[in-house]
């Protein structure tokens, strides 16, 4: 199944967000190629120990928030 991404910022401006709470995240573990959802969320999921479904819905909550990443 492909997950889908729905972000309202720009995919460089939540790669700074979550390098806020994150510093451990290479520019390796946050490539972001569209269409290729599903590997950047089970990178990230692996990384972080949570599931796909946790880091897509964090995800996509920075990216609907102006502030610092939380």
């Amino acid at each position: 199944m492909s997950t889908t991404l729905k972000l309202e910022t720009p995919w460089s401006e939540v790669k700074e967000k979550i390098r806020e709470v994150n510093y451990d995240l290479t520019d390796a573990d946050l490539l972001y190629v569209p269409g290729k959802e599903d590997e950047l969320i089970n990178r990230l999921a692996a990384k972080m120990n949570k599931t796909a479904e946790e880091v897509k819905g964090w995800i996509e909550s920075i990216s609907h928030t102006k502030g610092r990443a939380s």
